[in-house]
């Protein structure tokens, strides 16, 4: 697999469908990245790092409202092949500023307002509303 972050959020996608309670996918340090975004922007329950061997596993708590998931969509922008970066001058607000675009800059992993309001930018990995 060459690319874990289009693995990730297509297996959330998934079990979003399926109306899963939780995702399990192989750990890497951008996916807890991710996860962690998701879980402080009210997009996901919960996220837990599981040791085991040969390699952790992350298990979200996928969340939903009336039975309807809190997250519509999930979009990956920056791809293996073709990179997309953004000033901080060119982020724009994802759905109106109802959506949360991540990205990949010197500061770590960061929200769309974090790098407009930490004037950086960077790799824009994906979009999420």
């Amino acid at each position: 697999m060459n690319d874990t972050i289009s693995d990730f959020l297509t297996r959330i996608r998934n079990s979003l469908m399926r109306r899963n309670k939780e995702v399990r996918v192989p750990s890497t340090n951008m996916l807890v990245g991710i996860a962690e975004i998701l879980k402080r922007e009210g997009f996901i329950l919960d996220y837990e790092v599981v040791e085991q061997e040969p390699q952790n596993e992350l298990v979200l708590r996928l969340k939903y409202v009336n039975g309807e998931p809190a997250i519509r969509a999930l979009k990956r922008i920056s791809k293996p092949g073709v990179r997309k970066y953004r000033g901080y001058r060119k982020i724009r607000a994802v759905k109106n500023g109802m959506g949360v675009g991540i990205y990949s800059t010197p500061k770590g992993l960061i929200t769309d307002k974090e790098a407009k309001q930490l004037k950086v930018g960077g790799e824009y990995i994906c979009e999420i509303y």
